[in-house]
């Protein structure tokens, strides 16, 4: 199975980086394109600007591509770390039957060790993929950014581009309000967990 994972990791990137080229294939049509219209010989130009237009949407597909590659990779990374963690808990399971029969209260205690240490890894390497995966699907682009360049792109054509955008002071009082009252809640259940 990490053979699988390998070829899938190998064939995201592989798609990656057919999209870079096609960028530059655009990039290099839209030269030509714009040569072409400065000359004023407007059927090279149409030729050209379909290349571009198609080198743009072959990214495109390239890329959407790679994410669902890469996002596959991540559930088989997943599923392997899964199965190794499983196979790790059923050995402290199987070692938990042993010290229950004899009662060794010290072989027990260390097993339980063990296993929450187990469990706490499986944890850890979940929130992992989980990051992984939100990162393949290429929704983490900074709204700020988006706005930059669209307003960017606006002012390229001579538009104007009327955006209501929400200032960065109303979503993080809400945040940090709802943050605390978790931690307040947070703290109360460790001090009753206590008191047992």
């Amino acid at each position: 199975m990490e053979k699988h994972l390998f070829n899938l990791k190998f064939a995201a990137k592989e798609l990656e980086r057919n999209s870079k080229k096609c960028d530059k294939e655009e990039k290099v049509e839209k030269l030509k394109l714009k040569k072409a219209i400065e000359k004023g010989n407007m059927e090279v130009a149409k030729i050209h600007a379909e290349n571009a237009i198609r080198q743009k949407n072959q990214s495109l597909n390239f890329l959407r591509m790679s994410a669902r590659v890469d996002a596959t990779a991540s559930r088989v990374q997943s599923a392997v770390t899964t199965k190794k963690v499983s196979k790790s808990m059923e050995g402290v399971v199987k070692g938990m039957a042993a010290a229950m029969k004899s009662m060794n209260l010290e072989k027990i205690s260390t097993l339980m060790d063990n296993f929450e240490k187990q469990f706490e890894d499986l944890d850890v390497q979940t929130s992992v993929m989980e990051g992984a995966m939100s990162q393949s699907t290429a929704t983490n682009i900074p709204q700020e950014g988006v706005d930059i360049l669209m307003r960017q792109a606006a002012d390229e054509a001579g538009l104007e581009l009327n955006m209501e955008l929400p200032g960065p002071a109303q979503a993080t009082i809400g945040q940090s309000t709802q943050a605390s009252t978790e931690q307040d809640e947070l703290s109360q259940r460790l001090a009753r967990l206590r008191q047992v």
